[in-house]
């Protein structure tokens, strides 16, 4: 509160000491900076001392002395008027949340906060967790994914052991690019029949899932191998642990607040293959895929074939795992564009 030059009306109130649970009908009143208090009490104090709650619709106003006593105030409208006339303002905060132009902007400004925060401080967060995390904890992330797949997804692979085991070899064979920061990861290569179609991914846990599905739609040994090279290179740049640290602190959090933690636990499996990496990572693992082929003498064409047959897969109408990649005609003009 501040001064003023004549005096105020007073206003009526209840004074407590904050000594004894008595209450005191008194007064306020103000005049030259100073508040007074008449009644059941008497007092004066500075009104560079004294404190005033802010507005609410439901609870009294109160007026509180250096010592800790205070007034609540039951003229509430006299009050109100003497604020007004002593000058005083309420702080910016209250004053939003009394304006409707204030309360929206506040919760336009929550929002964006909200969508800066999950698009950019939230993946640079998990970034920095999947890059701390030592490879032990990362596979260990990924222990039981593919044996719940398994059960909800996926069927044993109908590819002759022979040709599960050339494809192996094959790609044990090619050496991973030398440009790529770091060795190349441990990876296994396991094959399984799928519900839903072509599909490939790579697993925290170092499996990289090819279907059968997607070895009978490309039918070339060499696009395969470009294929498993962009999964390599999910792996390389730890891609699925970054997504599933991300996720799942978006499910803990919901989980918090509305009580359920059972959902971050019950939905992982489904998560891990039908994440949609953001439009960087497929492209690190495009140029990863690009650069390894290239290494190992192998011509990209085949590498854009992938990219042409999925175009044209069901009329351009991809299954889930595809369609968190960018279009396809994108990846194979970039692809062509690079030298």
């Amino acid at each position: 509160m501040s001064g003023a030059q004549h005096p105020i009306a007073p206003v009526a109130a209840r004074y407590f000491d904050g000594r004894s649970s008595r209450l005191h009908r008194v007064t306020l009143s103000v005049a030259d900076g100073v508040a007074r208090l008449d009644g059941d009490a008497r007092r004066v104090a500075p009104l560079a001392e004294l404190r005033v709650s802010e507005r609410s619709r439901h609870a009294a106003r109160k007026v509180t002395f250096a010592d800790g006593a205070y007034l609540e105030i039951d003229d509430l409208a006299g009050f109100e008027q003497l604020l007004r006339q002593t000058g005083h303002r309420d702080g910016l905060v209250v004053r939003l949340q009394h304006s409707w132009r204030g309360v929206l902007a506040a919760a336009a400004a929550t929002v964006a906060l909200l969508a800066l925060g999950y698009l950019y401080l939230l993946p640079a967060g998990a970034g920095w967790i999947a890059d701390a995390l030592p490879v032990s904890a990362e596979r260990q992330l990924g222990q039981g994914v593919l044996a719940a797949l398994d059960h909800q997804m996926f069927a044993p692979s109908t590819l002759a052991p022979a040709r599960q085991q050339a494809l192996r070899r094959r790609f044990a064979a090619l050496a991973p690019p030398p440009a790529v920061a770091g060795p190349a990861p441990a990876w296994q290569l396991v094959f399984r029949s799928s519900r839903v179609g072509p599909n490939a991914f790579a697993l925290p846990s170092g499996d990289i899932v090819m279907t059968d599905q997607m070895v009978a739609l490309l039918q070339d040994d060499d696009a395969v191998m470009g294929v498993l090279a962009h999964e390599l290179g999910h792996l390389q740049r730890r891609h699925m642990t970054r997504r599933i640290i991300q996720s799942s602190a978006v499910t803990a959090v919901t989980s918090l607040v509305f009580g359920d933690i059972s959902a971050m636990l019950s939905t992982l499996p489904a998560l891990a293959l039908d994440l949609k990496y953001s439009r960087d990572a497929e492209q690190e693992a495009d140029d990863y895929a690009a650069a390894m082929l290239r290494h190992n003498g192998v011509a990209l064409d085949h590498l854009a074939a992938v990219f042409a047959k999925l175009d044209k897969l069901d009329g351009g109408k991809l299954p889930a795992y595809f369609s968190s990649h960018p279009p396809s005609a994108e990846r194979l003009a970039r692809l062509r564009a690079a030298p």
